[in-house]
């Protein structure tokens, strides 16, 4: 075939018409990849920003804690928004309760009966 038939035959040929369903399935990975990273990084986050709230409202005074800066305390007081902690004799600190990231040994309630 000369290359004159060939480009006569690829000009006579009408162009295909993109369909609807075409759409659908060019949008089908996208919508794939989303869900993959919605259950591997938002999901996951989510869950360790709840358990981390929940960590910091059971707080109480007596608990020993690290901060997130690597302080090590324990906590004199609780306000909504901060935490006193007791980082060595007569030195005390207001932290952000956010910055706590361990708790290392909690204070032991006595049972009311």
């Amino acid at each position: 075939m000369t290359m004159a038939a060939f480009m006569m035959s690829a000009q006579a040929a009408p162009a295909a018409r993109p369909q609807g369903a075409s759409f659908i399935t060019a949008l089908v990975p996208f919508i794939l990849v989303f869900v993959i990273f919605y259950l591997l990084i938002v999901m996951p986050q989510k869950n360790r920003q709840k358990k981390h709230q929940n960590m910091v409202e059971q707080l109480k005074p007596g608990d020993q804690i690290i901060t997130s800066g690597g302080i090590y305390g324990t906590i004199m007081g609780v306000q909504p928004d901060r935490i006193e902690l007791k980082v060595a004799a007569n030195v005390k600190i207001d932290i952000t309760k956010s910055s706590v990231a361990v708790i290392l040994k909690q204070q032991q309630q006595p049972e009311v009966r």
